[in-house]
C-alpha cells in the first residue's frame, strides 16, 4: 500500500484467503485455510498475501483516495461490486473500487468484494498507527456442553478517546441485528466480561448450553464515536457427546464410537472414558 502527498492513492490489498481476525499491519506474511465458498479463487491467486504500508502518513485535512485491490483477476467476477467498512461498520452507499475521504479522524478502513465478505482486507489506519480496531483470536470455537469457554479478543483506539461502553453482542442468524449479551436472560450469571477499557475484551461463558451456539461480536463506544459490528466475530459451537453404533460384522462384533459434532478447540485429541 503506497501513501504519498495530497491526492495520492492508498492501496488496500484484499486478501484472497479466509481472514481469521483483524490483523495488524505489522504482520507481513500470514497463511490461512480456505473458506467453503472461496477455494477456487484462493487456489488461483495463491495462499500468501502481503499488505505494504509506506512510512509516510496522511495529514489532517488531506484528501486521500483509498483503492480496494486484489492481486489477481477474479475469474468468476471480473467486474465486482466493492464493500467498504469504516471502524467495523459497513458503508452501504460506497460500492466502487475507489473511495475518496478527507482525513480528520483516526478511523480504520477495510474493504471486501460483494459475495466474498469473509475475504475482507485487514483494517488499515490512515492517520497514524493507533486507530480503531478489534481483533478476535479465533474465528470459530467448538466447546463441550456444560464446560466453560473463553472468547479471546483485543481492541485499540486513539489515545484521546476514553471507552465508556464495552459490550458483547450475540447474533444467532446472519440476517438479524445483534443483541447485547447483557440483555439476554439466558446468559445471566453465566456470561462475564473479563476485559478492561483498554486493549483486552475477552468474554467468558460458563455452564455452556447447546443454545449458546451463535456468533459473538464485540463493540465499544467512546466519548466521540463507536466501533461497529459489520465485521464477523467469533462463532461458538456447543456440542454434546453422542455414541454411534456401526453395524455388526460377520463375526457379530459392534463398534461403538463416542463423537462430537465438531473438533474441540481446546482439546482436539481428547481422551475418552
Amino acid at each position: 500500500m503506497a501513501l504519498r502527498t495530497a491526492g495520492s492513492v492508498l492501496v488496500v490489498f484484499l486478501w484472497s484467503v479466509a481472514v481469521v481476525s483483524h490483523t495488524s499491519l505489522s504482520d507481513a506474511h500470514l497463511r490461512f485455510p480456505f473458506t467453503h465458498n472461496s477455494a477456487t479463487m484462493a487456489t488461483k491467486c495463491g495462499e500468501k498475501r502481503q499488505v505494504m504500508v509506506s512510512s509516510n502518513n496522511a495529514e489532517k485535512g488531506q484528501e486521500v483516495t483509498l483503492t480496494c485491490s486484489t492481486t489477481c483477476t477474479l475469474s468468476d467476477n471480473p467486474n465486482p461490486t466493492y464493500i467498504w467498512y469504516i471502524k467495523g461498520q459497513c458503508l452501504d452507499e460506497v460500492t466502487s473500487q475507489k473511495y475518496s475521504v478527507m482525513m480528520y479522524y483516526s478511523d480504520s478502513y477495510s474493504c471486501a468484494v460483494k459475495g466474498y465478505e469473509a475475504l475482507r482486507s485487514p483494517a488499515v489506519c490512515v492517520l497514524g498507527q493507533n486507530c480503531f480496531n478489534v481483533t478476535y483470536t479465533h474465528q470459530s470455537i467448538c466447546a463441550l456442553k456444560g464446560s466453560t469457554v473463553e472468547l479471546p479478543c483485543t481492541y485499540q483506539h486513539p489515545s484521546n478517546h476514553v471507552v465508556s461502553e464495552p459490550n458483547w453482542y450475540i447474533q444467532e442468524k446472519c440476517n438479524e441485528m445483534p443483541k447485547i449479551l447483557s440483555s439476554v436472560p439466558e446468559y445471566a450469571g453465566r456470561a462475564k466480561y473479563l476485559g478492561t477499557k483498554k486493549k483486552d475484551c475477552t468474554l467468558r461463558i460458563t455452564d455452556l448450553r447447546e443454545t449458546d451456539s451463535a456468533e459473538y461480536k464485540f463493540r465499544f463506544k467512546t466519548q466521540h464515536t463507536e466501533w461497529g459490528y459489520s465485521f464477523p466475530g467469533t462463532t461458538l459451537t456447543v456440542t454434546g457427546l453422542q455414541v454411534k453404533v456401526t453395524p455388526a460384522t460377520e463375526k457379530g462384533n459392534l463398534t461403538l464410537t463416542c463423537s462430537t459434532t465438531c473438533t474441540l478447540t481446546e482439546n482436539p485429541k481428547p481422551t475418552y472414558i
